[in-house]
């Protein structure tokens, strides 16, 4: 069995040759689809330019990903803790989820302005739902033995929470949080594309302007770097978080 960083690597590079292989074959123009070769050549030519906005968007990201885990967390342990709290927020939290991200990030930009505080709203009202939904299951589906044995050792509501409650549910916090990095990068780019100066989303739709297609493809290259990076990042944290749970199945 390959290692996962050679898997990556093997597929990463098939994706290339199936791509440099279709503007070979159709001779499409350049400006309607680069290949992988010229995208590169622009990734190096243009690396200076598009690393500061890499640098804003990656910023946005993670300040969004940051804000809407830990109000995640904390409104799961109100639901559990205080059930009223939950049969209140529940349905205003479903409604804001059912809404279009597009629908609300003009709205944003008009009451936030064109900066990153925008942005960094809008990532963070993608990353709340899925935070929330899965550490509340998570904190609610507990093994009754093993409150009943907590409630038979006279433990307190909060202990039972902070002891059994709270670790048996961080391998679905994990879950919740995985799915989360996956889906931040769109808040903030669809931030940027409504109103913005600055930011990969920003330099994308200029260089589409300008038909620059190429600039575009080697912008969207360094978001999926960073969208990868985040990903394993968090991978990581929540695998120590977790040491106890083990995968099952084929790797």
């Amino acid at each position: 069995m390959l290692p996962a960083p050679l898997r990556w690597s093997v597929t990463l590079l098939g994706l290339l040759l199936i791509w440099q292989g279709i503007v070979a074959m159709t001779d499409v123009p350049v400006f309607i689809l680069p290949g992988p070769m010229l995208v590169a050549e622009t990734l190096a030519d243009q690396i200076g330019r598009i690393l500061p906005h890499a640098g804003v968007t990656a910023a946005e990201i993670v300040m969004g990903l940051t804000l809407g885990t830990a109000l995640g967390a904390a409104s799961a342990l109100s639901f559990i803790a205080a059930p009223p709290v939950r049969r209140w927020v529940m349905p205003v939290l479903v409604v804001s989820q059912a809404l279009p991200v597009f629908a609300l990030a003009p709205l944003l930009t008009l009451w936030l302005g064109y900066g990153m505080a925008s942005k960094v709203a809008m990532a963070t009202l993608i990353i709340y739902f899925p935070v929330t939904a899965a550490f509340y299951d998570g904190l609610r589906r507990i093994d009754p033995g093993w409150l009943d044995m907590a409630r038979v050792m006279g433990g307190e509501r909060f202990a039972v929470l902070r002891l059994i409650r709270i670790p048996a549910a961080l391998p679905a916090f994990g879950s919740g949080l995985r799915v989360a990095t996956a889906v931040a990068p769109i808040g903030a780019i669809v931030g940027e594309w409504v109103g913005s100066s600055s930011g990969l989303g920003y330099l994308m739709l200029h260089a589409n302007g300008r038909m620059q297609t190429d600039l575009m493809f080697a912008a969207l290259a360094v978001l999926a770097a960073l969208a990868l990076l985040l990903y394993f990042a968090v991978d990581r944290l929540v695998r120590r978080l977790t040491p106890w749970q083990t995968e099952s199945g084929y790797a």
